[in-house]
This record gives C-alpha cells, sequence and structure tokens, in this order.
C-alpha cells in the first residue's frame, strides 16, 4: 500500500507551506451531490462579493479559451488543506487578482484526489498547485504551493505580457523513458539505491527525510524486512522512527497528523487523511508482531479508535479526510492543544465524506494487520463489511472498481489496486477462497491499464487528462503492483501473476525510473519479486555489502 508518494517529493521542495497528500474533495453532506472533480461557481468567502466563477477540467474549457484567446488556470487543491484556504480567502479575493482573472483567464478547480490522473501528473508540486495552460493545452507556468496576491499578480500579468513556456516547464525532466529490457535491477542500480537509502535516513532527528518529518511507510517497512534478516541498523532506524512518529498522533481524538515541518517531529500540522491512517495502522501493527513492543499496538489501536470515532461511514464503509482547520485559512495550533469538550465547543473540523473504492481498500488492508496483532475478531469484522460495501457499491465489471459513485474520468488504476491489496490482506487473515479470487480478479483487471504499445509499465488511467496529454505510468502504483502480483503468485501459481509483476518491474528497473526518492518501496518490490529464485536471507547480505 502506497499513500505517501507526494510526502516523498517534499524532500526536494524549498517553497513556502504547502499541503501535499490530498484524500478528499468534498465540503458537507449537503454538498456531496456536487461533481467530485470541481467546484463549478464556487462561492466566495462570508462577506466577499463578486464570486469567481470555477469551471470543471474539461477539454471544452479549453476550446473555449482558444476561442476567446484566453488562457485556463487550474488550481488543484486538497479540501483539508489550510494553504489552499488560505489562498481561497486572500489571494483569489484579491481584487488586483480578480481583475486580471476575469479579463483572460478560464478558471479550473479540481480537488487532485477526486482525480488521481491529475493528481498524479502534478504529484511533484504539492498542494495547492497551480497550473496555467494556453488554448492548445500547452502548460507556460506550473508553480507550488501558497502564492501570494502579490506574486499572483505578477505572475498573470506576466503571462499576459508574454505567453511562452517559463522555466517551470522548459526546465522539466525529458518525460520519454526508454523501458529496461530485463525485470531485474543491474547491480550499478541496485547499489546506487541502497546508498539512495541510507542517505535518505536523518540520523540526527529519525527518519527518512529531512525538511518534513513523516512516517515513510514505505522507507520503515523495508527497514523491517531487513531487520527481521538480521540487519541491526535497519532496526534501530526503524524503532527509532516509530518511537517519533508517536508525537503526530493526536493525544486526545487519536489518529495521526500527516506531517511535522521545520526538521523537527514537535511541529505538526493537523489534517487527518484517511490514507496516512491507515499506513499508521499497518506499519505499527507489524512492528508489534515483529517485536512485541506495547507501545507500537496500543499506537495502532489509538488511531483505530479515532477512525471509528470520525471516518466510518454508518455503513461501515470510510471517508476520506478530516481538515486541518476549524475555521478555514485560520490555524489551529492552539485548537489541538485543547481537551475533547473544549475543542468540541469551538467545533469540529470538517470531514470529507466521499468514499472512494482506494481509500477503502488502504484501510480494509490496515485493518487486517490490526487484526493480526491484536486477535480481536471486531477488526476483522470491520474489514470484511468495507470491502462488502465497496463490492455492493464501486464494483465494476470483470474484477475492477470506481472511484466514486460517478467517476468523470477513469476508472483509475489505484482503486483496483488497492482493493486487490485489500481482498488478499482478507485472504491471508482468513484462508477464504473467494477474497483470493477477488484478488485475482483485480489482478487480471489490471491488465486493462497496459500501454497501448505494450511497454512496461501500468498507467494510472487510460482516458488521457486533456487532448494535449499522453498517459504514463506511475512509479508508486507500479511498486505495488509488482507487490501484490508477486505475493498472490507464490499463493496461486498462476503465471499471470508472474507476468503482471515482471512488467512492472521492467518499469521500475529503468535507471531513471528506479533512483527517483524515496528509495525504499523500490527496494522493497525488488527483495520481493527477486525471492522468487533467490533465499531470503542474501537480501541483507546484499545490502550490508553496498
Amino acid at each position: 500500500m502506497r499513500t505517501d508518494k507526494l510526502l516523498s517529493a517534499i524532500l526536494l521542495l524549498s517553497m513556502a507551506p504547502i499541503g501535499l497528500i490530498a484524500l478528499a474533495q468534498s465540503k458537507d453532506p449537503a454538498q456531496a451531490a456536487q461533481s467530485s472533480q470541481s467546484q463549478a461557481s464556487k462561492p466566495s468567502p462570508s462577506g466577499a462579493s463578486s464570486p469567481l466563477t470555477w469551471h470543471a477540467w474539461s477539454d471544452e474549457v479549453f476550446a473555449e479559451a482558444k476561442r476567446d484567446h484566453k488562457f485556463v488556470l487550474l488550481d488543484l487543491e486538497a479540501v483539508w488543506c489550510h494553504w489552499c484556504h488560505v489562498m481561497d480567502v486572500e489571494t483569489y479575493q484579491d481584487p488586483a487578482v480578480k481583475s486580471l482573472l476575469e479579463a483572460k483567464y478560464l478558471l479550473v478547480k479540481v480537488d487532485q484526489d477526486s482525480r488521481p490522473d491529475l493528481s498524479n501528473r502534478y504529484e511533484d508540486y504539492g498542494w495547492p498547485a497551480t497550473v496555467v495552460f494556453n488554448g492548445d493545452g500547452g502548460e507556460i507556468v506550473k508553480r507550488q504551493g501558497y502564492i501570494t496576491p502579490k506574486e499572483m499578480r505578477a505572475m498573470l500579468q506576466a503571462i499576459i505580457d508574454d505567453p511562452t513556456p517559463g522555466p517551470s516547464v522548459t526546465n522539466a525532466p525529458a518525460a520519454k523513458i526508454t523501458a529496461a529490457k530485463s525485470s531485474q535491477f543491474s547491480p550499478e542500480v541496485l547499489a546506487q539505491l541502497n546508498k539512495n537509502y541510507d542517505a535518505q535516513y536523518d540520523t540526527a532527528a529519525a527518519g527518512w527525510g529531512f525538511g518534513h518529518k513523516y512516517l515513510d511507510g514505505d522507507s520503515v517497512e523495508y527497514a523491517m524486512y531487513l531487520a527481521a534478516r538480521g540487519d541491526k541498523q535497519a532496526e534501530q532506524r526503524a524503532r527509532d522512527t516509530l518511537k517519533q512518529e508517536l508525537k503526530l498522533i493526536d493525544p486526545v481524538w487519536g489518529g495521526a497528523y500527516q506531517y511535522s515541518v521545520g526538521g523537527n517531529w514537535d511541529e505538526p500540522h493537523f489534517e487527518k487523511l484517511i490514507g496516512v491512517q491507515a499506513q499508521t495502522i499497518r506499519i505499527y501493527s507489524m512492528a508489534y508482531e515483529q517485536w512485541h513492543d506495547p507501545s507500537y499496538l496500543q499506537a495502532a489501536e489509538s488511531v483505530h479508535t479515532y477512525v471509528k470515532n470520525f471516518l466510518m461511514s454508518p455503513e461501515g464503509a470510510f471517508y476520506v479526510s478530516q481538515d486541518a482547520d476549524v475555521v478555514e485559512g485560520e490555524h489551529s495550533a492552539e485548537y489541538f492543544k485543547l481537551d475533547d469538550a473544549a475543542r468540541r465547543k469551538q467545533g469540529i473540523p470538517r470531514v470529507d465524506k466521499h468514499v472512494y473504492a482506494r481509500e477503502n481498500g488502504w484501510m480494509i488492508t490496515a485493518l487486517c494487520e490490526l487484526y493480526k496483532a491484536s486477535g480481536d475478531p471486531a477488526t476483522l469484522a470491520e474489514a470484511k463489511r468495507a470491502a462488502d460495501w465497496v463490492v455492493a457499491n464501486r464494483s465494476l465489471p470483470h474484477g475492477g472498481f470506481r472511484h466514486d459513485e460517478h467517476d468523470i474520468a477513469g476508472p483509475y488504476l489505484g482503486d483496483t489496486l488497492a482493493m486487490g491489496q485489500g481482498f488478499f490482506a482478507l485472504y491471508k487473515v482468513t484462508k477464504d477462497d473467494a477474497y483470493l479470487q477477488q484478488a485475482e480478479d483485480a489482478l487480471g483487471f489490471i491488465n486493462f491499464y497496459m500501454t497501448a504499445d505494450n511497454t512496461p509499465g501500468y498507467l494510472t488511467s487510460k482516458t488521457p487528462t486533456d487532448h494535449s496529454y499522453t498517459p504514463h505510468p506511475e512509479r508508486d502504483e507500479n511498486v505495488q503492483i509488482v507487490r501484490l502480483a508477486t505475493e498472490v503468485y507464490e499463493v496461486s501459481g498462476n503465471s499471470t501473476d508472474e507476468q503482471i509483476a515482471d512488467h512492472a518491474m521492467r518499469y521500475l528497473a529503468v535507471k531513471e525510473v528506479a533512483l527517483r526518492p524515496m528509495a525504499g518501496g523500490v527496494l522493497q518490490a525488488q527483495a520481493e519479486f527477486s525471492s522468487r529464485a533467490k533465499p531470503a536471507s542474501s537480501v541483507a547480505q546484499d545490502h550490508s555489502k553496498t
């Protein structure tokens, strides 16, 4: 399960505060029927006049922009994100900004997690991401994070004066990658991966990553994998990280905050995303199973309690996130210092009540791991109930899954992949062959996401985001495909499962793909894939040699 792919990107960023993973797009229950892709004609904040008009993302918007000689500005936001709220309140309500936008721009607002294809396309830009296009769909500017009114005015005028692509576009790395002929990593790439993995660990503060501190699940899981094979340094690093991550668990309600800023674990951002909750439950449950430290099980149970109290629907499916702010655009550090009663007196941060198949797949997997650690049958029952709900409400023919009740684009790879992982997790704890078959069916549907020319790697979506963009594989999704298909193959012996793992692995083996940060997930996929023909004990030896 990969829920932190955008958090790895923040290691590369030095911009103003940004939000980084969005797992939501909803206002309140009364608005749930609105498009999960955009907030067309979104009203201005209270007290503001002449609201800007926000359109849905579509080719029609680009056609209108081309016809009327305008630009398209995409505000790719997260509905829980503090700095997205600040931009709405300050930047987009600045009179000079509004005047420029109304004169020469068509505006599109999209919650990034309602559109995994757009989210993966701009995953390096955090939330909010601001992208300006010409009428042909060509990118002119791409900006990371919060933009002040002054900066926005200057940017909008500069584009009007000179609409040629700026450095943020022209300096982007080449997207075309020649796929590897082999699914095995070259010795040079594997050695560099191991060096990168070591270098990405913050020895002083603990944890993988530096500027922002968070639970990078893939890195910790790989350290646990190495520790189980005798690597004492990896064990110490994993346990030090788990100790520090406890600071990001809400002591009042439970639940894990997304990350901490300032290069330490003491300055959390307070949004609570279901993917972060699932990852925290899963990793701490695994750590308890491996080392039997009761603090690990306590942490997993604390997060689980929060999820049940705040993010579980009456039907047993799981919602997406809880906002960082009680009042949009206002910091809530003082609020989260309060006890339960004092918090509730001020109000409860908004919960996004969309129900996505992908996020439920993540939680099903996490609950199965918690059940293994705790033995509590109620936890397993929760996992089964969520799986039943998704099957009843999000299924597609031939083993696939929709993202939401009605998808504007898609279907997306991530939903079927996460549900496949959830089914296989249920199979492992129940030995019910029906769950194994559902995992096999999901893997079969994943072949739908092969590229048109059959080059290695699986696409986030077969449908382009727009006419000017060609879909391409996303690394972390392919990491998870390798892991799921390899694990299922070891049980089923089905050669198709092995072929799926190999097809994704040949994409990951490309040097330019493999060496992107972070290294832990790729190393874990490589270790599991290669262990089919290699003794597991030799994996730690290979790591120690590099």
